[in-house]
């Protein structure tokens, strides 16, 4: 346990410094919680709607068919969320601006932290690249004669442009990505509802008929069982992807003021993101769209623009001509928010590390304004990365780092719930219960367990593809190489510096609680009024 030195008390809490390298902050060493609440509220959205949902469930549909692909976003939907709920729990009660991994060096190991954080800034240094790439294929929709890297290499320049300035100019960029992201994603589970009801043009009322006519389970790779089980499978690795950066909203609680009643309002809406946006969006996909369709098996051949959405080919067989070229220039919405977020999220880890002394101290440098610039500096070139589409198949180099991004993020989930298994065991062994805590998640810490078992069959299993029919070289690097760059990672920090586990009865819980205990601004006021009905407000001025 870190040495604590009391500094002064402030409504019955002491202000505290630690000892630990990367701890004492200085002005130009320290992020400044400048997101304003309704930006955070927009970004725990934003972060739930990706490629993966829009794009990616099609080839899930194709491979496991309807019935397979609602119950795995519905088993990975909860996992996402008790994993979510587990980090509020951690974020409420001991704030921390250095990311998950400051949370895994504190309640595990420091060993486990360097892992976790590196692994973390691994994810999104190959999610920039792939989500650039993304937005220059969605552009060759319209102009498939000009080389994708022209478009990377515009897009690099405007993602890099908002992150080197003030964090609330990124949170209001995102605020109003979000906002679009959330009417397009709305529109289209809209769209293809009124679609299988029959609303189309082609006046076809499917229901639930595809259900029956192909059917609800498709068979993949195998044929019997054998092919139904891997096509399920194959839809619960698709649905990791697709719900890959939910917990980036975690790393904004750094820079979010009022953390005690912040965190929780955020961890909050994320049930009901995975229920309206990943749940409800794919159950009216199979009723819009039968897995065997040649125009769904086309998409999922076409590159990452709206010929490949799903959604889209729903209202191509509705007979609905105007909306893909729509939907297409709302999908660089999405790729470009990502991208910008991806930057943001790889900074504030890399950040982090600094912090604890796990990577350069000059990366723990700030401006007057709290932007990590070195960070943001180094995470920004790997843009470069994108460029690889220059002497292979774009679509190819997307496919590969998609692969990399879900072991990554998945990684990542997991590294979160072992922290807060620590964290519960310390809350236990050192008496502390939990109506202490400003914010309990339901059904934990039974929810993690169940995550964690969860991520770990995914994990062990994510390579399934690498061995049937044949054994392929290259697919099993590309879905096992993030497990190995974990475990050297750990063994190689644990070696060096000789790290000890983190006894139960010994973590710190008293470090960043004078978070806490701040006095609430006006500003954190907009949490107590709700974003919806400050709307309304406005309105009726």
């Amino acid at each position: 346990m870190a040495n604590i030195e009391e500094k002064n008390w402030e409504g019955g809490l002491e202000k505290v410094e630690s000892e630990r390298l990367g701890e004492v902050e200085s002005p130009r060493e320290d992020l400044r919680r400048d997101f304003e609440p309704r930006q955070v509220f927009m970004f725990s959205i934003a972060c739930a709607i990706g490629t993966g949902l829009i794009i990616g469930s099609g080839g899930a549909l194709a491979k496991g068919g309807p019935g397979s692909l609602l119950i795995s976003y519905i088993l990975i939907g909860l996992a996402v969320f008790f994993v979510m709920t587990a980090l509020g729990e951690m974020a409420a009660y001991v704030p921390m601006k250095k990311a998950f991994g400051g949370y895994a060096t504190r309640m595990v190991d420091p060993a486990f932290g360097y892992a976790t954080g590196w692994n973390y800034f691994f994810k999104y240094i190959i999610a920039t690249p792939t989500n650039l790439t993304a937005s220059g294929l969605i552009i060759q929709y319209w102009r498939p004669d000009l080389n994708v890297a022209i478009w990377i290499a515009i897009f690099a320049v405007f993602i890099i442009t908002i992150n080197v300035l003030h964090v609330q100019s990124l949170g209001e960029t995102e605020f109003w990505f979000s906002c679009i992201k959330v009417i397009v994603m709305t529109s289209v589970i809209m769209i293809c509802f009124i679609i299988s009801l029959g609303g189309g043009p082609n006046h076809q009322a499917s229901g639930f008929w595809y259900w029956n006519t192909p059917g609800a389970f498709a068979q993949y790779i195998l044929t019997g069982s054998k092919g139904y089980l891997l096509g399920w499978w194959a839809c619960m690795v698709q649905a990791c992807f697709a719900f890959a950066g939910t917990e980036v909203v975690g790393v904004t609680f750094g820079e979010t003021p009022n953390p005690k009643k912040n965190v929780p309002r955020a961890v909050r809406q994320t049930f009901w993101r995975i229920t309206i946006f990943y749940i409800i969006g794919v159950t009216v996909l199979g009723m819009a769209v039968p897995y065997n369709s040649d125009l769904l098996l086309g998409a999922t051949k076409q590159s990452t623009s709206a010929a490949a959405s799903p959604f889209v080919v729903a209202i191509n067989i509705a007979g609905i001509k105007v909306l893909p070229d729509i939907i297409n220039a709302s999908l660089l919405v999405f790729t470009l928010s990502a991208s910008s977020t991806d930057i943001y999220c790889s900074s504030r880890t890399l950040f982090g590390l600094a912090k604890d002394g796990q990577a350069p101290k000059i990366l723990a440098r700030t401006l007057a304004n709290g932007n990590p610039i070195f960070a943001v500096a180094v995470s920004s070139l790997f843009t470069v990365l994108g460029f690889m589409n220059a002497t292979k198949s774009s679509s190819t180099v997307f496919g590969y780092l998609t692969s990399l991004v879900t072991v990554f993020g998945i990684l990542n989930w997991m590294a979160i719930l072992v922290s807060h298994i620590s964290f519960r065991r310390g809350l236990k062994a050192q008496g502390i219960p939990l109506s202490d805590l400003p914010y309990v998640g339901i059904l934990q810490p039974y929810g993690t367990y169940y995550a964690l078992l969860i991520t770990t069959l995914v994990i062990i299993f994510a390579g399934y593809d690498a061995f049937i029919p044949t054994f392929k070289v290259e697919t099993f690097i590309l879905k096992y190489l993030g497990v190995l760059l974990f475990v050297g990672n750990a063994t190689f920090w644990k070696i060096y510096k000789r790290t000890k586990f983190v006894r139960a009865s010994e973590i710190d819980f008293i470090t960043g609680r004078r978070e806490l205990e701040e006095l609430e601004t006006v500003d954190d006021q907009e949490w107590n009024t709700g974003f919806w009905k400050k709307i309304i407000i406005k309105f009726r001025k």
